[in-house]
């Protein structure tokens, strides 16, 4: 077993979890606005809407995310002949179409538990539709949701690392480089160190959202 030189793989490191974090940040950023907008396609008395935004959350939710990354990433090759896909784009693509999913169903589930009375109590004081929502509904889901969606979050910063299955830059795929060179496992328990405190973070920031939302009863 070789030698670690952990000033030389520290910054290795830290690049690496510039690109874990670009993807986490870009996913989020993307999927919570998609997911909302399934949540009401999902939800809509449509069949034309709901029928199809159904078989988008069965596919993305029960099927591997890897299997995606592998499907968005050589698809365009397979299917249309297009060559030179961008790593990066069909990551984050695949990424923000799976979490939406998943944060879809967490926000239909947020919005199925407020009482329709609240909706016609809104309305019989004056409020429209979009005050409703807003000023009223709102809050109250984002107070029921932030739980499930810190649990999402914490997920997603741990799934980053399938990334590198599209040779992704990220911290995993520079740890198991290192650890490859230099045969040893050191490099796993450092990265296994990042992730952590990652989702230290992640865990605390949330705790602190439900906090603020506690007067949401």
């Amino acid at each position: 077993m070789n030698n670690i030189n952990l000033g030389l793989l520290l910054p290795q490191m830290i690049r690496g979890m510039g690109g874990t974090l670009s993807v986490f940040g870009l996913t989020a950023l993307l999927a919570l606005p998609l997911g909302l907008l399934a949540a009401a396609g999902r939800m809509s008395k449509l069949r034309v809407i709901s029928y199809p935004v159904r078989a988008y959350l069965l596919i993305m939710r029960g099927t591997p995310l890897m299997l995606q990354l592998f499907f968005f990433y050589f698809g365009p090759y397979y299917i249309f002949g297009i060559r030179g896909a961008n790593r990066f784009v069909m990551c984050i693509v695949a990424f923000v179409l799976n979490y939406a999913a998943y944060f879809a169903e967490i926000y239909r589930g947020g919005l199925s538990s407020i009482p329709e009375g609240q909706y016609e109590a809104a309305a019989a004081l004056g409020f429209t539709k979009r005050q409703t929502f807003f000023k009223i509904i709102l809050p109250q889901v984002i107070k029921r949701i932030t739980p499930p969606m810190g649990s999402e979050f914490m997920s997603l910063v741990k799934d980053t690392s399938l990334a590198r299955v599209i040779a992704v830059f990220e911290l995993f795929e520079v740890a198991r480089t290192a650890a490859d060179g230099a045969g040893s496992v050191v490099p796993f328990i450092v990265a296994g160190v990042f992730y952590l405190i990652m989702n230290t973070v992640v865990e605390n920031a949330f705790r602190l959202a439900e906090k603020k939302l506690g007067y949401y009863r």
